[in-house]
C-alpha cells in the first residue's frame, strides 16, 4: 500500500461565485492546517476551541501561503479576505476548486452511532467483488486502488475531502462510500457533497461532550437526510431514532428492519450457523437476495442489510449481491479473532459506547460455552456521562469484567475508572487494573478452555494517548503477546 497522491490545480479566487474574493489571486491549493500548506496555497484561518488559526499565519506564509481567509481582519504580508463564517463556504469553495468531484461519483454516505465502519466496508467489498473500482473513506482511513492513507478523523475536513475525491475521479474511480460523522455534519465538512444514498444505522449515547444532549446529536445526524446532501435515504427503523428520522426526512426514503416485516426491506430468513448465518433478504418490490454470511452478531445482520440495500440502490442486481455474501470479510478490529493455538477464544473489538458494548458481549455469550472475560476502558476528555453506562454494560454482560484504561489523554485514569465503576460491586465480580497491558495479561491468565477473552474499546487503533503523548499500543498485538506469555511453559 502507498500513501495517497496529492492533486494540485490552479485557479483564480476571483472566479469563485462570491463577493468575498475581490482580488484576483491565483492559488493552487486550500488548507486549514498551516503545517500542511504548500507553495501557492490559500490558508483558511478558522476559529478553534482553544486557539485561532490566525496565530499560525507566520508558519503558513513560511510554507508558501499566498493568501489567507478568516473570520477576522488580518494584517499580513499576503492578501487577506474576511468571511463571517469561513466554514460556511469552505466546503463549497473546495468543491468548486476541485471541479465538484461528488457530481462525478456514485456516492453513499453512512451515518449513525454504531456500525458505520463495518457497513461502509461491506458496501465497498460488494462493489469490489463485482469489479467496480471504488473508494472508501472512514475511521480506518481513505483507500482506493493501491492507495491507503490512515485517517485522523472519521470524516476528513472539507478541503481534504474534496481534494481526495477529486484524486479518485482523476484515477477513474466511479463509486465512493464513506462514513459521515455527526461532528462532520455539524462542522459543515460535507458542504459541497451530495450523496446518491444516505444511510442511517442507529443512534445511541455517544459524543455528548460535544453535542451536550441526545436531541442535538440527533439533529446533527438528521441534517444529512436533506435535499442539500442526499438524493434518497435508507433508514433502519429498529431504533427509535430511526423511526423519528423517518418522520422528519423530506427526501425519498427506503426503510429497513431486522424485526419489522412492514419495512421496505427485511430478512425473510436468518438461520444461525457455526460460521455465521444463512440469510434471505427480500423487498416489497420483489428483490430476493440470499446466501451465507460469515460475520457473527445481530448488529452485523443490521450492517449487512443496510449494505445490501445501499448497494442495490446503486445499480447492482440481486444475483450480483447474492454471489458476494459468502465472500464478505470482517473489518479489522471488529470482533477480530486472535488465534495462536490457545484453548480459549480471543477477540478484539472497537465497541466504545454503552449500546455497542452490550450488543457485542451478548453476541459473544451466544457462541461461548465457558466464561466471558472482558477488558474495557473509557477515553479521557470525551463524553463522561457514558462511563457508568459502559461500566454497567461490561459488568452485567461479563462473567469476569476487567476495568482498565483506554486513551486517558489529559485525565486521571483513576478518576475515569472510578466513574466507570460507580455503583458496581467490583469486589464481588470483576477487577480494576489501570495498566491496559497488565489487564490484558490478567484476562488471559484467567481463561480456561471454552472461555472467551475479549478486549474492547480500541479495536484497530495502534496507539494509546496519555498526557499528550501517543504511545504505540495495539490491542491485537498485546493480546497475542499475552496469549504467548500464559501459554509458555
Amino acid at each position: 500500500m502507498m500513501s495517497l497522491p496529492s492533486i494540485r490545480v490552479t485557479k483564480q479566487l476571483a472566479d469563485f461565485d462570491s463577493e468575498i474574493f475581490n482580488k484576483s489571486i491565483e492559488v493552487s491549493g486550500i488548507s486549514i492546517n498551516s503545517g500542511n500548506i504548500q507553495k501557492g496555497d490559500l490558508f483558511v484561518a478558522l476559529p478553534g476551541t482553544k486557539t485561532h488559526g490566525s496565530n499560525f499565519l507566520d508558519t503558513a506564509i513560511k510554507n508558501g501561503a499566498v493568501a489567507v481567509l478568516s473570520d477576522i481582519p488580518i494584517n499580513s504580508s499576503i492578501p487577506s479576505f474576511v468571511c463571517a463564517s469561513p466554514r460556511q463556504i469552505l466546503g463549497e469553495l473546495s468543491a468548486w476548486f476541485f471541479d465538484y468531484p461528488f457530481k462525478k461519483l456514485i456516492s453513499i454516505g453512512i451515518t449513525g452511532t454504531n456500525g458505520k465502519t463495518t457497513t461502509t466496508d461491506l458496501i465497498n467489498q460488494i462493489w469490489e467483488l463485482n469489479s467496480i473500482s471504488s473508494g472508501l473513506i472512514g475511521t480506518l482511513g481513505t483507500r482506493f486502488k493501491a492507495n491507503l492513507e490512515p485517517g485522523t478523523r472519521t470524516t476528513p475536513e472539507a478541503n481534504e475531502l474534496q481534494q481526495v475525491t477529486a484524486q479518485m475521479v482523476k484515477e477513474g474511480i466511479k463509486h465512493l462510500v464513506m462514513e459521515v460523522s455527526s461532528h462532520a455534519i455539524d462542522q459543515l465538512r460535507i458542504k459541497g457533497c451530495r450523496y446518491k444514498v444516505a444511510g442511517f444505522t442507529n443512534l445511541t449515547q455517544d459524543h455528548l461532550d460535544y453535542h451536550i444532549n441526545m436531541e442535538n446529536y440527533f439533529e446533527a445526524k438528521a441534517a444529512l437526510f436533506t435535499e442539500e446532501y442526499a438524493e434518497q435515504a435508507v433508514i433502519n427503523i429498529d431504533n427509535s431514532y430511526g423511526v423519528k428520522l423517518l418522520k422528519v426526512t423530506k427526501i425519498p426514503t427506503v426503510t429497513i428492519s431486522r424485526i419489522d416485516n412492514n419495512a421496505d426491506w427485511n430478512f425473510s430468513k436468518i438461520i444461525s450457523k457455526d460460521f455465521g448465518y444463512e440469510v434471505e433478504i427480500k423487498s416489497k418490490l420483489g428483490n430476493h437476495i440470499s446466501g451465507a454470511f460469515g460475520l457473527k452478531g445481530e448488529f452485523n445482520l443490521d450492517n449487512l442489510l443496510l449494505a445490501v440495500v445501499s448497494a442495490s440502490l446503486t445499480g447492482l442486481s440481486d444475483l450480483q449481491i447474492s454471489d458476494s455474501l459468502s465472500k464478505l470479510k470482517s473489518v479489522p478490529g471488529r470482533l477480530e479473532q486472535i488465534s495462536l493455538g490457545q484453548e480459549f477464544t480471543a477477540l478484539v473489538d472497537y465497541a466504545h459506547t454503552p449500546d455497542a458494548v452490550e450488543r457485542v458481549l451478548k453476541t459473544v455469550q451466544n457462541f461461548t460455552t465457558g466464561k466471558v472475560i472482558s477488558v474495557l476502558g473509557c477515553g479521557g476528555q470525551r463524553d463522561k456521562t457514558k462511563r457508568p453506562l459502559m461500566g454497567a454494560a461490561l459488568f452485567n454482560e461479563s462473567d469476569l469484567p476487567i476495568f482498565t484504561s483506554d486513551n486517558p489523554r489529559g485525565e486521571s485514569v483513576e478518576q475515569i475508572l472510578e466513574e466507570m465503576t460507580l455503583g458496581l460491586d467490583v469486589a464481588v465480580k470483576g477487577s480494576v487494573i489501570s495498566d491496559r497491558k497488565e489487564a490484558i495479561v490478567f484476562a488471559c491468565q484467567q481463561a480456561k478452555a471454552g472461555d472467551c477473552v475479549i478486549v474492547l474499546g480500541k479495536g484497530h487503533e495502534i496507539g494509546q494517548e496519555i498526557s499528550g503523548t501517543i504511545y504505540p499500543f495495539d490491542d491485537r498485538i498485546e493480546l497475542a503477546n499475552a496469549i504467548k506469555q500464559v501459554s509458555s511453559p
